[in-house]
């Protein structure tokens, strides 16, 4: 592998070790960060495919990010744009592929409604603070998400816009799932076969959804879709530490961030091309 210089290695980095940020979220301050370093590098383009081919396997379960970076590169290799246009081009289309989903999903969402949410989702967050912000009246149910705890993020940021917020352990969605009327989650991946990665946690949601019969929408645009299927994936595992669990001789610690859920208990999918129900087709 080629040796990346000083600037490109903190790039790839800080891409690695961020487990708070949303796919879409990262994915966008990658792409400003590579717009930043061939800007203030022009001398390092001539170099840039090392760092491209790193970051597109540098996080396995969001998949936004290779897809980003494929697009990149191919983009590059028709030599129809500079470096810099080619990623500005490619920050408005994914930041333009984000607006259109959450314009999709924001329908979803009625006055009074009391919607759960498990991890951090850019997409999520997002279209709430929409809402709250037009005065549409809502309540959320945060889980904490552990052991990162990215709930506790986004349960900060609805409060900053002024809605209501239940933080809960990610042990009490059982508990707290007939108190909601819909599930919005993230994704960060879309699976060939009929399954979508997201924050571990998120299969229990799931069922405990369907248990409830509570509406279970995925908001996941096109930049997720993979080719790859729960065989071939590769879930994430962070340290073990992160866990805390006690240092005894015959414990293993397993720290998986990311699993898959399958559409089979989604109630939809809403991506930038509208709302998808399943096993039909769009729903809208």
């Amino acid at each position: 592998m080629a040796v990346l210089d000083p600037q490109a290695q903190a790039l790839l980095q800080q891409v690695e070790q961020d487990t708070h940020s949303g796919a879409s979220q990262l994915a966008l301050t990658t792409l400003r960060q590579l717009h930043r370093y061939v800007a203030e590098q022009p001398a390092a383009i001539q170099g840039l495919e090392p760092l491209l081919a790193a970051l597109a396997k540098a996080r396995p379960s969001m998949v936004v990010i290779g897809n980003s970076v494929d697009r990149l590169q191919r983009a590059l290799a028709e030599n129809l744009q500079s470096a810099e246009s080619a990623i500005q081009a490619l920050i408005i289309e994914l930041e333009s592929a984000t607006s259109q989903l959450i314009a999709h999903a924001r329908a979803l969402v009625q006055h009074g409604n009391t919607i759960l949410t498990h991890s951090a989702s850019s997409a999520v967050l997002q279209c709430l603070t929409e809402l709250a912000r037009d005065g549409v009246e809502f309540s959320v149910i945060c889980t904490q998400s552990s052991p990162g705890f990215e709930g506790h993020g986004l349960a900060t940021a609805l409060a900053h816009q002024g809605v209501p917020v239940t933080l809960i352990t990610d042990a009490q969605v059982g508990l707290f799932m007939p108190r909601a009327d819909l599930v919005f989650t993230g994704c960060d991946c879309w699976l060939a076969d009929h399954h979508f990665i997201n924050k571990s946690g998120t299969l229990l949601v799931a069922l405990a959804a369907r248990h409830a019969g509570t509406p279970f929408w995925v908001l996941a645009d096109t930049f997720r879709d993979s080719p790859e299927t729960v065989e071939s994936i590769h879930l994430e595992e962070m340290p073990a530490d992160e866990l805390q669990g006690p240092a005894e001789t015959g414990i293993t610690v397993r720290n998986i961030y990311f699993e898959p859920v399958p559409d089979s208990l989604v109630t939809g999918r809403v991506s930038e091309q509208g709302v998808f129900s399943f096993p039909a087709g769009p729903g809208r």
